[in-house]
Parts: structure tokens; C-alpha cells; sequence
């Protein structure tokens, strides 16, 4: 039996406005949020989520980094997961669009004081339908017959995570519950600079999932956009605190990178 959490999940509440997030300065969100308690499943042990059938997919995977801090692993890390990516959906061509972000849980000391290292406490997709067109078209190297965005998860603290990331079945959205929000990148000392991103309405039939107790040797590779109208689409995420973690369990650190793959 497919073992379930329940928690709580923020999805976009009534707006009026075109909804607004920041990468650090949270204080400037233009956000209303719909707190809602919802069943995460734990597919542990479950039979295998898949690329083509749910848009994620938890594979092993090991690295060579040992200190994430260090920007000598940002190419090294650029590498495996430019490989990883290539080997699990067969694309011809990947490439890693940016540096690698560490994240910790709101517990953890360094939470807040790197750039844009707070986990994401709503549910959204990377990028919209406009945006992955715009930054698959920087980094595409000729003509190709389809391009997809990849977002790679990855814990760096040891199980169990006191916040864990759900991930939403592909199959259970709906057009209808997607609104267009913009994205800004505040970097201290940078010119601010935005992308279109989705933010996400409740649904009761929306199938949220996750992976407890995941492992430094453990990726969790998930779609945010597809060129392939045949395949998955996008995968919704979002932060979550596990009901059954106790209180003093090491705060969560991990890493995400992403990736376009190219087929041509």
C-alpha cells in the first residue's frame, strides 16, 4: 500500500493583479496564497514514476562534488548533469542554463543568506510556454525537431528531510489551472531582470507525490516544459514540511540545476 503524508501546499489564491515573485526579497512578492491541505503519496517503493508517463522520474546517481559551496563545482557539477539528463531522455544534445542553486529549509543557518536559497513555499513551473521557447532559443546550436527544460533535485543532507519536495502527476493538471506570473531575478549589485514562470490553482484532482527519505546518491529529474505536444508537459513543485519528521532532524540542504535537452 502506497504509503501518504498530508501537508499543506500553497496554491495561487484570487488575484486581480498579474501575480509578481522574487528570487530573494520575498517582502516584494505580489502573491495571494491558497494554503490548502492535500494527501502527498510517497512513491517509495512504488512501481517507477517515469519521464513519459508522469514527467519525473527518481534515478541513482552519484557525484564527484563534495563541497557544493565551492564555485570550482559548479562546472564539474554542469558536466554529470549534463550527461545524466542526456542518458535518461535519449536527447542528442544538453545543456546546463545556469549555476547549480543550493537550497535550505527555513531552519538551517545559511537559509536566505545566499542568493535565492530559500525553498519555493509555493507551487509553481519553472518557466512558461513563452520562456522556454525564448531560453531554448540560447543556447540551441542549429535546427532542432524538439527541445525540453529539466529541472535536477538532488538532497545533500542525510535522510530523513524535514522538507521534502512534491511534485505534481502531469496527468492531473489542467490548462485551466495555470496563471502567468513574472519571475524576477534580484540579485544584490545586479540589474534586476524577470521571465514569465506558471503559478498553479487548487484542483482537487491534482496528484501530488514525493520521495521520502532521498539520498545524496539520488536525483530527482522532473519536465518544467516540453516542446512535444505528445509528451508531459510540465511538472508543478513546491516545498513541503513533512508531518512525520521530528523537530530535530538536520534542516534540508540540496542542490537543483537545469538543463535543456535538444533532439535534432
Amino acid at each position: 500500500m502506497t504509503r501518504k503524508v498530508e501537508a499543506i501546499v500553497n496554491y495561487l489564491g484570487a488575484m486581480m493583479e498579474r501575480p509578481r515573485y522574487y528570487a530573494q526579497d520575498h517582502g516584494r512578492d505580489n502573491l495571494v496564497l491558497d494554503p490548502v491541505k492535500v494527501r502527498i503519496e510517497d512513491l517509495r517503493g512504488s512501481e517507477p514514476a517515469t519521464l513519459a508517463r508522469e514527467g519525473f522520474a527518481l534515478v541513482p546517481h552519484a557525484t564527484a562534488v563534495e563541497d557544493f559551496r565551492a564555485e570550482a563545482a559548479q562546472p564539474v557539477y554542469a558536466r554529470e548533469i549534463e550527461e545524466l539528463v542526456a542518458r535518461t531522455t535519449g536527447a542528442d544534445r544538453v545543456v546546463v542554463s545556469g549555476k547549480a542553486l543550493l537550497r535550505f529549509a527555513e531552519r538551517a543557518p545559511e537559509a536566505g543568506r545566499l542568493f535565492n536559497s530559500l525553498p519555493a513555499r509555493f507551487i509553481h513551473i519553472d518557466v512558461s510556454d513563452s520562456t522556454a521557447r525564448e531560453f531554448a532559443g540560447r543556447f540551441r546550436d542549429g535546427p532542432v525537431r524538439r527541445f525540453a527544460h529539466y529541472n535536477v533535485w538532488r538532497v545533500l543532507t542525510p535522510p530523513p528531510q524535514d522538507v521534502p519536495l512534491a511534485v505534481l502527476d502531469a496527468r492531473s493538471l489542467e490548462t485551466k489551472d495555470l496563471a502567468e506570473a513574472d519571475a524576477v531575478f534580484d540579485a544584490p549589485g545586479a540589474v534586476e531582470w524577470s521571465f514569465e514562470g506558471l503559478l498553479v490553482r487548487r484542483n482537487p484532482s491534482h496528484r501530488w507525490c514525493y520521495f521520502r527519505n532521498m539520498t545524496r546518491d539520488e536525483a530527482l529529474v522532473f519536465k518544467t516544459n516540453d516542446s512535444d505536444a505528445r509528451e508531459p508537459h510540465h511538472i508543478a513543485h513546491t516545498a513541503f514540511d513533512d508531518p512525520g519528521a521530528s523537530v530535530d532532524v538536520p534542516p534540508r540542504m540540496s542542490v537543483e540545476a537545469r538543463a535543456i535537452a535538444y533532439w535534432l
